[in-house]
């Protein structure tokens, strides 16, 4: 078995494509919309492992605040190949204006990380 792909819902469905694609270079399939369920999302595909779907209800609430953790599902993580490459994405991001909230270290787990907010707050690691 294998994990196919995530879920989160958006409210910017367009902001938040251009934000993975830009950034971690995802690239989008076919926007899909059900008119019955006033529902949209878009399925973003990486080099390689899972998708991520990003959807959108208009009747769906936004959480609330940046930082504080919830129950469920809390990240999801990015590997990018190295030590380097993820000092340089956590650089760019953050001279883009997005927060991070977990600055590039090695983890108690050998993972050398940093943690990054998109721009709906939905946390992502970025790894080596």
């Amino acid at each position: 078995m294998k994990i196919e792909h995530l879920a989160i819902w958006v409210q910017d469905l367009e902001r938040i494509k251009d934000f993975y694609g830009t950034y971690f270079g995802a690239l989008a399939g076919e926007k899909y919309h059900n008119p019955n369920k006033n529902f949209t999302s878009y399925f973003l595909s990486f080099n390689e492992g899972p998708r991520l779907e990003l959807m959108h209800r208009p009747d769906i609430a936004h959480r609330l605040g940046d930082v504080q953790e919830l129950t469920g599902l809390t990240h999801f993580a990015v590997s990018v190949g190295s030590k380097e490459r993820v000092d340089a994405l956590t650089d760019r991001l953050r001279n883009s204006g997005f927060k991070i909230v977990g600055e590039p270290r090695t983890t108690g787990d050998g993972y050398y990380e940093s943690v990054v907010l998109d721009p709906e707050n939905n946390r992502i690691e970025i790894t080596e």
